[in-house]
């Protein structure tokens, strides 16, 4: 009989289980759960409280809710047996934590804090730590903290330091009374297993955790503010293992949710973008994974650790063992068109739309690939939810220059996917410029399925050629092969990531290589680009932090 594993894949919006025959990498069926609160931005469910700008929150309970439908769909939709089930991965969008009780509870679900909105889920794209961050960097420079610079020189408002001092400062009772501050991820499998491990991704990647050494000293902490004094031991403690390794075993009560049997192998938890690697074949140093999605990952591996300006951090074993795994990122790229789509476009085309039975995005990009490069005269900065890589500022914001009254939709709609691509370039040079090699591009994610006009331009902009990833769903099968290999050779899985990648990852010979007539258009398009990033980004013209601070004080 088939042997199958489950990969849960948690995302902004949705969860995702994969049901994939261990053998053969087949994609046997999947399901979706779409959370019932979302993203939480203006106020919290059931109430009249308003959130601060920046805030983005979620409910745990959809989180569960995810295990409970999705899980049991996919199973139904592959006719599999629950006995043939090996293994279970997690990966989640990160940095996404929450404050819990000593026991698991989020604070969120306990009467007497329900309506703090920092007893809530701070998901990954929760910006209003921004003054935390900035805290921390001024202090770390300061003190010449050694680890400072794995993280680029500057650490993101988005990571679990800044977070959690955000709670603290506005809201010191919720901190005092969170026994433990958890990745998302690491929560659902403490609650699949009853026990928390801590994965080495998300702590290395997100929570300043380094191998060898740990989180930053509790002298730093203590720099920071007194009150964090002991946080290391008190409300991170926990064992930190590499991804994938197995943390427990399905619990009687887990499986009763999930309509599986107990005992099963359940890897830690790994970060999506991270998962998506061995899940898109790749295994080896000079090939660059950018999971296209509401945000762009850019993933890379090497066989040696360089120090690099702005990425989220280059950790030892952080994707796959034996190897360092660099993460840079982009914070805004499909988050931009959807906002473009639905405040920015005139209604005659959602009726030109209707009228064919397509989307309004397909239409908008049979439009815009009519286009030839540079002739709306348009030029934007991909910043709409700040820049994560190289600047690592979470208050920049979009620019869209040389509009008229002649400028239409689909212009703009090339103009903001041509933006994306140039900030894809900066990323590329600033990882070449610093030592690590970038030989190939692979995308994958729902953008990358969706959006074959995107795919072009940023061949045609990079100058590389552009592969897809053989999975449509490149994070959940990679986080099936974790799963997999958590039940190791024994139980039918792998005793390697490594060799559960070879095994499992699908193929897909589809690629978009540079198109010569674009590339010169381009390239005078990215030397404007650059210009502007320059000018906006590092100093020249800091208009828009005056506008945010503008806008806040008018609140």
């Amino acid at each position: 009989m088939a042997k199958f594993a489950i990969g849960l894949d948690f995302g902004t919006e949705s969860g995702r289980a994969l049901v994939v025959d261990v053998a053969t990498g087949r994609e046997v069926a999947s399901a979706v759960h779409r959370y019932g609160d979302g993203v939480i931005a203006d106020k919290l469910p059931g109430t009249t409280i308003k959130l601060e700008p920046d805030t983005a929150l979620q409910n745990p309970n959809d989180y569960v809710e995810t295990l409970k439908r999705a899980v049991p769909e996919a199973m139904k939709q592959a006719g599999a047996r629950a006995e043939d089930v090996i293994g279970i991965g997690i990966d989640f969008t990160a940095c996404t934590i929450l404050p819990t009780r000593a026991d698991s509870a989020p604070l969120c679900n306990l009467r007497e804090w329900k309506n703090n909105p920092h007893a809530w889920v701070k998901l990954w794209k929760h910006h209003a730590a921004q003054p935390e961050a900035d805290h921390i960097n001024a202090v770390a420079r300061e003190r010449r903290e050694p680890w400072l610079e794995i993280y680029g020189g500057k650490i993101s408002s988005e990571w679990l330091h800044s977070k959690t001092l955000q709670i603290l400062n506005d809201a010191p009772e919720i901190y005092q009374a969170a026994d433990k501050i958890v990745e998302a991820g690491d929560w659902l499998v403490w609650q699949m297993t009853g026990v928390l491990k801590r994965n080495a991704c998300a702590a290395g990647y997100k929570g300043l955790w380094v191998k060898g050494l740990g989180y930053p000293s509790n002298d730093f902490l203590r720099a920071l503010d007194p009150r964090l004094d002991e946080m290391n031991g008190t409300k991170l403690a926990g064992d930190i293992v590499p991804p994938g390794v197995r943390a427990g075993a399905l619990t009687a009560q887990a499986a009763r949710v999930m309509n599986l049997r107990p005992g099963i192998a359940v890897a830690a938890a790994t970060i999506d973008a991270h998962a998506a690697v061995p899940g898109a074949g790749v295994t080896e140093p000079g090939r660059m994974v950018l999971i296209l999605g509401t945000s762009t990952c850019h993933m890379i591996l090497d066989h040696a650790k360089h120090l690099v300006p702005g990425i989220s951090g280059v950790v030892e074993d952080g994707i796959l063992p034996g190897l360092f795994g660099y993460e840079a990122g982009q914070a805004g790229v499909g988050d931009i068109f959807e906002w473009f789509v639905e405040h920015g476009v005139p209604a005659e085309y959602q009726t030109r739309a209707a009228e064919r039975s397509i989307s309004l995005y397909q239409l908008l990009e049979e439009d815009a690939a009519l286009l030839k490069p540079g002739a709306s005269g348009l030029l934007a900065l991909d910043w709409w939810n700040g820049c994560r890589t190289p600047l690592v500022d979470a208050t920049l914001s979009g620019v869209l220059v040389g509009a008229t009254l002649g400028t239409r939709a689909p212009e703009i709609f090339r103009a903001l996917i041509e933006a994306t691509a140039f900030g894809t370039q900066i990323i590329i040079e600033t990882f070449e410029q610093n030592g690590v090699a970038v030989q190939e591009l692979v995308a994958c994610g729902g953008l990358a399925e969706r959006n074959k006009l995107l795919l072009q331009i940023y061949a045609d902009v990079t100058g590389r050629e552009f592969k897809e990833a053989g999975s449509g769903q490149a994070s959940a099968l990679g986080a099936a092969m974790f799963g997999a290999y958590a039940a190791g050779r024994a139980a039918g899985g792998f005793d390697s990531l490594t060799d559960a990648a070879k095994a499992m990852a699908q193929t897909k010979a589809v690629s978009r290589k540079p198109i010569a007539a674009h590339r010169a258009p381009y390239e005078k398009l990215f030397a404007e680009y650059r210009t502007l990033h320059a000018y906006f980004g590092r100093g020249a013209n800091e208009v828009m932090k005056r506008l945010r601070d503008i806008r806040n004080a008018a609140q």
